[in-house]
């Protein structure tokens, strides 16, 4: 007998219930200025016309008919919609401070219960990726100490790429592991190794909330949470993964404690331990454990994921289009020879430059970003959003916006690239968003894919197996990774 799963269960109850008193489709505004919409069912709001697996992809197209800015109502849940580069960056830029909220969302309070810095509000938010960046530079983040790190990374992962002599394998929990290092040797001042189970296990973790967070279960979760919270689902794993994530971290940072020198602080967990010390007296206290437990699950999580999944996505294009790998491969050869890939080398390679941007805009890694929720009243391009509501930055309508790229839906390097060659920057490339709420690592990525990126290029040339079909679908999740796919990395002589 066929078994329906329980998505397909929800929706035809919820939907049943509730089609019959479906006698009109007239959005009640809370304003008369309220963003334009489609219609919705009582209860259920427009859940019935998204995507439940890609649901940027519908908002992407809703835009086409409602405009740049627009409205939705996601069960219980209301929300709008910006899309295109001109309006996503004159909201996160223009009116940083009215757009800088993070949405109320119960998946974000069960990850984070508002500590941290990526799901937390108002000064705790402020205080902690203060805290964050400072510290992150004070620790070699887009300096040489760092770029040592990495280089020294990839050597690591060159041998173990080296050892597969050109036989097919996953390069997916191998990438994650090297991108990982640099991030964990900056919070907790060391290293694992490749194989070592305790960072497989921890990357297992990440990766699957990460995707889990881009189900539909998570999606009906957060539109319905009393109704969806006490049902089976995977929506039910987050927590358990980052109770799991949690103890780990409060085991590392215990220990830390207890060997704590103040004259020697190396990593984010004993900066944030001395800041910690010192805080005491204060009421407030911004620098309490449980914010030191999300502080680090969040850079350890943004640190890792969107990089790799960048990495991985070089990787794979250079299969599919082998002439653009020859290309990079050649600048590299003129550019570095057989010497070590440096950051100062970037500016000298504009082609490989080029190529990398390509890489973040076609990967779209990150495509509804992070959700963000006004902090006060605001009107906007004319339309009234009241405070507290949460507001989607469509990222995958910026990086694929036609009055910025030519090609919007191939991967064409050419579109950071002029007619001389020469690297140029595209105004909406913007793939770790912008304003208050962007990426606080984007140079330590940035660094890390260039020095990951040719040092593999240029010890590798990359093929699919035999008789492999390339297959250039992201996937399901929150965050955009390849499908899963095997690699050959044949040595370069």
């Amino acid at each position: 007998m066929y078994l329906m799963d329980p998505i397909t269960i929800i929706l035809c109850i919820v939907t049943c219930v509730f089609l019959a008193i479906f006698l009109y489709g007239q959005k009640k505004n809370v304003h008369k200025n309220y963003p334009p919409g489609p219609p919705t069912f009582p209860i259920i709001g427009n859940v019935h016309i998204i995507s439940m697996e890609k649901p940027y992809v519908t908002f992407h197209k809703l835009a086409e008919k409602y405009g740049s800015v627009y409205s939705l109502q996601i069960g219980t849940q209301k929300m709008v919609v910006l899309s295109g580069y001109e309006t996503v960056k004159d909201a996160l830029v223009n009116h940083a401070e009215a757009f800088s909220g993070r949405a109320h969302l119960p998946v974000f309070l069960d990850i984070a219960k508002e500590y941290g810095i990526v799901f937390s509000n108002g000064n705790n938010w402020k205080v902690m990726k203060r805290f964050a960046l400072s510290t992150l530079r004070d620790l070699g983040m887009g300096k040489k100490t760092i770029e040592d790190k990495i280089s020294e990374e990839c050597k690591n992962l060159v041998k173990i790429f080296k050892a597969y002599k050109g036989a097919p394998f996953d390069n997916t929990a191998i990438v994650n592991a090297a991108v990982a290092n640099i991030i964990v040797s900056m919070l907790m001042g060391h290293r694992f190794e490749y194989d070592d189970p305790k960072l497989q296990r921890l990357l297992t973790i990440i990766n699957d909330n990460i995707r889990i967070l881009g189900t539909p279960m998570v999606l009906l979760y957060n539109s319905f949470p009393s109704l969806i919270r006490w049902l089976p689902g995977s929506h039910r794993k987050i927590v358990l993964h980052i109770d799991e994530l949690h103890a780990f971290i409060r085991e590392t940072f215990t220990n830390q404690r207890n060997e704590l020198d103040v004259n020697d602080l190396r990593n984010v967990v004993e900066v944030f331990l001395l800041r910690q010390r010192e805080e005491k007296p204060n009421p407030e206290l911004y620098f309490s454990d449980a914010n030191l437990t999300s502080l680090i699950t969040d850079l350890f999580a943004a640190g890792m994921d969107t990089t790799s999944a960048t990495l991985r996505w070089s990787l794979l294009l250079m299969m599919k289009y082998p002439e653009i790998q020859k290309n990079v491969q050649t600048e590299i050869e003129k550019v570095i020879g057989s010497g070590e890939p440096r950051a100062i080398h970037r500016k000298q390679m504009p082609y490989t430059d080029a190529v990398i941007h390509e890489t973040q805009r076609f990967g779209n890694i990150v495509p509804t970003n992070i959700p963000h929720a006004t902090t006060q009243d605001v009107t906007f391009k004319g339309f009234f959003i009241p405070k507290d509501t949460q507001v989607i930055p469509l990222l995958y309508s910026v990086l694929r916006d036609k009055e910025h790229f030519e090609k919007p839906e191939e991967f064409y390097p050419q579109h950071f690239l002029d007619s001389e060659g020469n690297f140029v920057k595209n105004e909406a490339f913007i793939p770790f968003s912008a304003g208050k709420r962007s990426c606080a690592g984007e140079t330590l990525a940035k660094m890390k894919l260039f020095l990951f990126f040719t040092t593999l290029l240029q010890n590798f040339t990359f093929q699919a197996p035999p008789g492999a079909e390339l297959d250039l679908t992201g996937s399901v999740g929150f965050t955009t990774h390849p499908l899963k796919h095997e690699i050959c990395s044949i040595t370069r002589t």
